[in-house]
């Protein structure tokens, strides 16, 4: 695995293409008052939210890797599987309530809370009125930088995430010398000591819950300081008339691995803290500074993106611009562009630690407890957060996701036994957490539409397979994806089962679509039943890129034959009375006709099984689905349906609907008489469900790709869903299954110039202009079309 990666970095690292575009800033007049005012910084396991305050500074700072909770029991369960059999009979027996009631016998415990580390204040002792302040997050750099005038003298911050150096830093200067005069503490939500000495807090503590079952951590601050003095307290540290200051932060915890008890057999918190802190004499500032930039641009450079039109704005802060957009018709090109290399900014911050994949809130909470635990939710907004990693040109972030699948199948296991009665393969459910629970969730008192459903590995090993059909690694496919694909899909071979009143049809009992809800032909409104076309779009996905998989590998030759046999016998869609995809087995009726959820069009996006030229007539009934459901809904739904709305080649639709997702939407404690509270977009761009949810950022910037290119391995489609108000532009570094790259032009809708790379040669069909052009590229190799 370690060869596979650094091969892959290699390769990336040699197809990066400069950024032609404008800056890219976030910027504003005026220090963040709430949270989804600040301005996120991380390094993909270390993170704060950086409010820039001159009076006190606050950043509330993160660490992916610290939850409640300890390893799961692999007991649990134990024979709830007994109450399948007779679920199933009710369901056959269309007794769709009793279903529901017994459903509530097959669920466990629900996941643990990720936890908020600490908090870092910055009070400053300089008295007088603050003017010209201006607060920025600059994305091409991955740093915030806070400057204001009090006075005379000009002070300046800056603050960034370091991932080669595992730190935060934070530089103080001013326009005149022994300016600098502040107070620095440290305090935390969660319980913890602090103590001060020798320019240097320390601070221990742990997640809510008994000590002895809970992750703990070891936080140090150092300062240094040009000029002046430094002074301790107890538990902070006094800056005193220094010409500038910087402040290092890092922080471990005792997390080692979901199997790994947090005290028991935890990681040495307090050695691998002090160790990180003692790093920080081998460079100056300026040197860390310049080493986070070049790691960041190394991945963030390889994708730059232009449209025809857009102006940086600086008259205007990015919240003016929001609002604005929100008003005028969405009329800013640079907005939108910043909107979409955010998203490619907030993946890279917040995912690159091992097996711990970016969580609901990226890795960014000021909460004691976040809103759903913060957890990973698997019934859409953990795939979500990767939807735009391969063609946006972020490979590796795909990585923690992988090592969280592996432990997911590990622990899946047993559920897949104690649950489901199945003892081949493994299966996950509706949520998760770092200690890759996978067992349904509800404890036996929540409803069955999002407790009881088992389908969470099969949908997320697509995007194994997806990390493999962008890349092409055979290595990678034999070694990581296809075992987990295997494993997954051998559960649901079991869990499958013939249809009693249709011979031969192969569906799923019970079922359910993940949070929404029906009303029978007899009038009954529940969740539970059988057959539920999310299910079979799933299954059907699963299977059909296992068999691929398999056929690379040319391996599994029965079981090739089984998954072909199998896919073929699942329950086919079917059209309503609406004209619509049913959602049920039944063409029954949605209880709420706009739901948020749409998970029976997966088979259009991510999955491939619906496409306007091989299934028009399910295209057509896709197009009613959405239709139906309307164009306001939440953050992460808005950004899943614009994907959706461009695999149907509706330029009109996806660009209405990517406009939707950029509604300004005020903070969630703002109480002012012009408050706005819908899913869109929060002041500091992050997503608003509400309240934040990262997946709707996620989802937003892979609606981009998708309206400006498509692939499936052989052919690639040039401007697909391109909006009107796109006509000209240019982007470089677009990825391609297949192991493509992609760059071009193009101007009033057509492609004018096109260069297609290949990382590891091939034939690919080149469709744009209304024509098709095939081409074959040797490795490493590029051609024009």
């Amino acid at each position: 695995m370690k060869k596979y990666i650094l091969t892959f970095l290699v390769i990336a690292l040699s197809l990066t293409v400069s950024a032609t575009q404008l800056p890219m800033r976030l910027w504003y007049n005026s220090p963040a008052q709430y949270f989804e005012e600040s301005l996120p910084i991380g390094n993909g396991k270390l993170g704060a939210l950086v409010y820039g305050n001159p009076d006190q500074d606050i950043l509330y700072l993160n660490d992916i890797t610290f939850w409640t909770g300890k390893p799961v029991n692999l007991n649990e369960g134990d024979d709830a599987y007994k109450y399948i059999p007779l679920i199933r009979q009710e369901l056959f027996k269309e007794n769709y309530k009793e279903a529901d009631i017994l459903q509530h016998l097959v669920q466990g415990h629900n996941s643990e809370n990720y936890q908020p580390l600490s908090t870092l204040k910055i009070n400053d002792y300089a008295k007088g009125s603050v003017s010209n302040y201006y607060r920025e997050l600059d994305i091409d750099s991955a740093i915030t930088k806070i400057r204001y005038t009090r006075g005379d003298v000009n002070f300046y911050r800056e603050y960034f995430s370091s991932n080669p150096d595992k730190l935060i830093a934070i530089h103080l200067s001013a326009s005149k010398k022994a300016s600098i005069n502040c107070e620095i503490l440290l305090t935390g939500q969660t319980p913890h000591k602090v103590k001060a000495s020798d320019k240097q807090i320390t601070m221990l503590g742990n997640a809510i819950g008994d000590p002895k079952e809970s992750i703990h951590f070891c936080s140090i601050l150092k300062a240094n300081n040009k000029g002046g003095k430094i002074e301790v307290t107890d538990s902070t540290l006094q800056i005193i008339n220094a010409d500038e200051a910087t402040l290092y932060f890092v922080n471990e915890t005792s997390f080692n691995g979901f199997d790994k008890h947090p005290v028991n057999d935890g990681a040495n918190y307090i050695e691998n803290a002090t160790n990180d802190i003692w790093h920080t004499v081998n460079y100056t500032y300026q040197q860390f500074r310049e080493r986070h930039i070049s790691d960041y641009r190394k991945i963030y450079t390889r994708l730059s993106l232009n449209l025809n039109g857009a102006k940086y704005d600086n008259k205007r802060t990015t919240e003016q611009q929001l609002k604005d957009y929100t008003t005028d018709g969405g009329n800013n090109k640079y907005l939108e562009t910043l909107y979409f290399q955010y998203g490619r900014y907030l993946l890279i911050s917040s995912s690159r630690t091992p097996s711990v994949p970016a969580n609901l809130q990226g890795l960014w909470t000021p909460h004691k407890f976040s809103p759903w635990r913060g957890n990973y939710t698997v019934n859409i907004n953990l795939e979500e957060n990767y939807w735009p990693a391969e063609e946006a040109n972020l490979s590796e972030m795909v990585m923690p996701l992988n090592g969280f699948i592996s432990s997911l199948a590990k622990t899946g296991k047993y559920t897949a036994k104690h649950y489901y009665g199945v003892n081949q393969g493994w299966c996950s459910s509706h949520n998760s957490d770092i200690w890759a629970m996978s067992n349904p969730v509800g404890e036996k008192q929540e409803s069955p539409e999002w407790s009881n459903w088992n389908m969470g590995g099969a949908w997320l090993v697509n995007t194994l397979w997806e990390h493999y059909d962008f890349n092409r690694d055979k290595k990678y496919l034999h070694d990581t994806a296809y075992p987990l694909m295997k494993g997954a899909s051998d559960f649901m071979l079991k869990w499958l089962i013939e249809n009693p009143k249709k011979k031969g049809e192969l569906i799923t009992a019970p079922s359910t679509s993940p949070e929404n809800e029906y009303v029978n032909d007899k009038g009954y409104h529940g969740t539970t039943c059988y057959g539920g076309t999310a299910d079979l779009a799933i299954i059907r996905e699963l299977l059909t890129n296992t068999l691929k998989a398999a056929q690379a590998l040319n391996t599994d030759k029965s079981y090739q034959d089984t998954l072909a046999s199998t896919i073929k016998r699942l329950h086919p869609y079917t059209v309503g009375h609406m004209g619509d995809i049913n959602e049920w087995y039944y063409d029954w009726d949605d209880y709420d006709f706009q739901h948020r959820h749409q998970s029976h069009l997966i088979g259009l996006y991510p999955g491939h099984q619906i496409t306007v030229t091989a299934t028009p007539e399910l295209a057509k009934a896709a197009t009613r689905t959405l239709e139906i459901k309307g164009d306001k809904t939440t953050g992460w739904s808005t950004g899943w349906r614009i994907n959706l709305w461009a695999r149907l080649h509706r330029a009109d639709m996806a660009y209405h609907i990517f406009q939707k997702l950029l509604t300004y939407v005020s903070p969630d404690n703002y109480k002012g008489p012009d408050r706005k509270h819908s899913g869109g977009t929060y002041p500091n761009l992050f997503d608003a469900h509400p309240p934040f949810q990262i997946d709707g950022n996620f989802g937003g910037i892979a609606g981009v790709c998708e309206m400006l290119m498509q692939s499936d391995g052989n052919t690639i489609q040039l401007l697909p869903a391109c909006p009107a108000s796109w006509k000209t532009g240019s982007i470089k570094g677009l990825k391609a299954r297949g192991g493509y790259i992609v760059n071009m032009e193009w101007k009033n809708g057509k492609v004018i110039n096109a260069e297609i790379f290949s990382t590891v040669g091939g034939t690919v069909k080149v469709i744009y202009n209304n024509k098709v052009k095939t081409i074959t590229l040797s490795k490493g190799k590029k051609k024009k079309i």
